[in-house]
């Protein structure tokens, strides 16, 4: 079809437009190699495979919003096809013989079978159509009705260039080209049928009635066509929409420890003479996957979308540091302003106040389609903070001080941790003077807080009654430190957890049950890095296998009950324990309603990360009092005068939900309950009455 001039002028642009791509691309390589050592990754041939086989199903993608998901999934599979498609368009140009249309009949130059030819022609046809309907849709979506999110807030921290609009200039630019490719192409396929309509290739022959065959038509749309795609090859690069290459390798190349367990502050794998600061300062202190993620961004804010920080109107977007992050590194690689790479994080990627707003949910990270980790920087960023010194809200400073003093956040002396078990009229073992099956870590807010110590006894009563084998540290446990080393207090941590380790080596012991999600995420994911590996249960897997065991029996179901359950973060997100509580709530015989966001996708209380040692209450909707009006709406479309209960399974949940049911003026339309409450009842323990939250 190509004249020999064609063909040359062809190939020079490509080899141009080919060559100013590899060299945005290898920018971009050497870009991320100047970020921190990561952690080591096993097996990655093995995970780049799982990823492409997760992308191609488009798993990660339906995490979140199936309508708009289904739609990226037309564009998705309409893209893949067009590379094939443009190699065939290239071939048609340049060997002579080579026309697939009507079945291939008229080829002369490769012997294809027409049945082949036939399916390829109704496939690129049809997902022609479905990627011009998918960009429109999303077209229409950024800029006609302006979808609310995809927007930033004014007091998030934005990068000029990204509030100036060259997000919305980049989506234009692509989406002008899947317009303009897709239609030249049909548009060339159509000029090519001389016979009349092909059955096989719908659209191009609804254009061809219309049009008529033309042969300069078809090299004009050709060119044009094609030329779209030289010229997109060498935009990308510096775009955002790199995703297109490198989030299936951001997924294969992602986080293979244990979601709760942190990196560590200071790379384990140091090159000889470099030299490392805890926690990240600058943009190329972060670690390298961390700056391949910018890259990766599909910038499409599901993970701003999940962020309770961002719900309650505080300056966080996981998004826009993501974004942030990849427009620092464009000016430094593409734009030669390495001046920006001194430039602290705190000034350029995220602001201190949304940097100390993060809970650390794991919402974020759980949601993002291509394994990004922002909410991993914001701890890293954390850690530096405390290293040079930065104010600190004075609620957090306190508990940190009493952390390192006695061991607990709360300002309590040592000695009381285990007053309430010695207020029990039956003994509890001291696991440091006789050895017990389970070891109960209970935790600061269960040991001192008067608002929860009740629901402690019951479950020690529950226990007891079970005939389970348990003992506790009594003034020996300290903190876990999970919370302390997510507010970014490196140093303390290690302090905290030797001085458990030091105890648990004196105890005799077979595996460690705990009420507190924050006590199980940490003694079990990151414990392990300082030496410290133990079966780690929550108290609700116990529960289920005494149940299963005959050791606990319901002798009074609660059908009068209808509840609604909060999976704690640090229990489900984070360590998949979604089934136990529901294992209960099914034995109790209660009523039981779903909120709508459930399981991997539960809302935060709002408690974690440091945030309810916060001295200063931002305004606005708190997660919890969010949480509750869900759980209100829940149980409400179910009107049967049963009396409503929000159930948790966490210490910290049932402060922030029972103030979360006062502030939203929520008194005797539901109840937070701990699910030991429940099973206490239920099992017919004459001291299990309701317990009455103190103000």
């Amino acid at each position: 079809m190509l004249s020999s001039i064609e063909k040359v002028v062809f190939v020079i642009v490509a080899l141009i437009a080919l060559g100013v791509s590899f060299h945005g691309f290898w920018m971009i390589v050497f870009t991320v190699r100047q970020g921190r050592p990561a952690p080591e990754l096993k097996n990655i041939p093995g995970s780049l495979l799982r990823a492409a086989w997760r992308v191609l199903l488009q798993q990660t993608i339906f995490r979140a919003r199936p309508a708009l998901s289904a739609v990226h999934l037309a564009l998705f599979f309409g893209l893949i096809t067009y590379a094939f498609v443009n190699l065939f368009d290239v071939l048609e140009g340049f060997v002579a013989g080579f026309d697939l249309t009507y079945g291939g009949r008229h080829m002369t130059a490769i012997f294809l079978p027409s049945g082949v030819v036939n399916a390829f022609n109704l496939i690129s046809d049809l997902m022609s159509g479905a990627l011009l309907v998918a960009i429109v849709v999303f077209l229409v979506r950024r800029f006609g009705v302006r979808d609310r999110r995809l927007q930033f807030r004014e007091q998030v921290l934005l990068h000029p260039k990204v509030r100036a609009g060259a997000q919305h200039t980049d989506s234009l630019i692509v989406g002008v080209f899947v317009i303009m490719h897709v239609t030249a192409h049909l548009l060339t396929q159509a000029f090519r049928l001389t016979e009349g309509p092909d059955p096989f290739m719908p659209l191009a022959s609804l254009l061809n009635a219309w049009l008529g065959p033309s042969e300069v038509g078809m090299h004009v749309a050709w060119w044009v066509s094609l030329g779209w795609v030289l010229f997109i090859l060498a935009y990308i690069p510096p775009s955002k929409h790199t995703h297109f290459f490198l989030a299936p390798i951001n997924l294969g190349l992602a986080k293979q420890t244990p979601r709760g367990q942190l990196d560590p502050a200071i790379p384990l794998k140091v090159i000889q003479g470099q030299t490392f600061e805890p926690g990240a300062k600058h943009i190329y202190d972060l670690a390298w996957t961390r700056l391949l993620d910018a890259y990766a961004c599909v910038q499409c804010n599901r993970c701003q979308d999940v962020c309770p920080a961002h719900a309650y109107g505080r300056p966080l977007s996981p998004a826009a540091l993501e974004v942030n992050k990849r427009y620092l590194l464009k000016d430094a690689t593409f734009g030669g302003r390495l001046q920006v790479l001194q430039q602290p994080l705190t000034e350029t990627a995220i602001s201190p106040e949304a940097v100390w707003s993060c809970t650390t949910c794991y919402a974020c990270v759980r949601v993002c389609p291509v394994g990004n980790e922002p909410m991993a920087d914001i701890v890293d960023i954390r850690r530096r903070l405390i290293v040079d010194g930065a104010p600190l809200d004075s609620g957090v400073q306190s508990a940190l001080q009493s952390l390192a003093t006695n061991g607990n956040w709360m300002g309590k002396s040592k000695r009381l941790r285990g007053r309430w078990a010695k207020e029990m009229d039956f003994p509890i073992k001291n696991a440091l003077e006789e050895p017990v099956e389970y070891l109960w870590f209970v935790g600061d807010t269960a040991s001192f807080d008067e608002r929860v110590i009740p629901n402690t006894k019951m479950t020690a009563r529950v226990f007891y009654q079970a005939g389970l084998d348990f003992g506790i540290l009594y003034q020996h446990e300290s903190n876990a430190g999970n919370d302390v080393r997510r507010v970014g207090e490196e140093g303390l941590f290690e302090q905290l957890v030797e001085r458990n380790l030091q105890v648990f080596g004196q105890a005799q012991f077979q595996r460690i049950v705990t009420t507190d999600p924050h006590s199980l995420n940490t003694l079990k994911n990151e414990y392990p890095q300082f030496g410290g590996a133990f079966e780690v249960k929550h108290y609700t897997a116990v529960l289920v296998k005494l149940f299963e065991e005959g050791r606990l029996k319901v002798k009074k179901p609660l059908d009068h009950y209808k509840v609604t359950f909060h999976d704690p973060c640090y229990l489900g997100r984070y360590n998949g324990g979604f089934a136990a509580p529901r294992r209960l709530l099914n034995l109790l015989g209660v009523e039981f309603h779903e909120m709508p966001r459930n399981c991997e996708n539960s809302f935060c209380c709002g408690a974690g990360g440091g945030q309810i040692w916060m001295s200063k209450v931002a305004p606005g909707e708190r997660p919890a009092e969010n949480r509750i009006r869900e759980a209100l709406s829940t149980l409400e479309k179910f009107p049967n005068g049963k009396k409503q209960l929000f159930i948790v399974t966490c210490p910290k949940d049932m402060i922030m939900y029972s103030d979360a049911v006062k502030t939203t003026g929520s008194e005797g339309r539901i109840e937070v309950r701990d699910l030991i409450q429940l099973v206490a009842e239920a099992i017919g323990i004459e001291e299990a009455q309701v317990v009455a939250i103190a103000a």
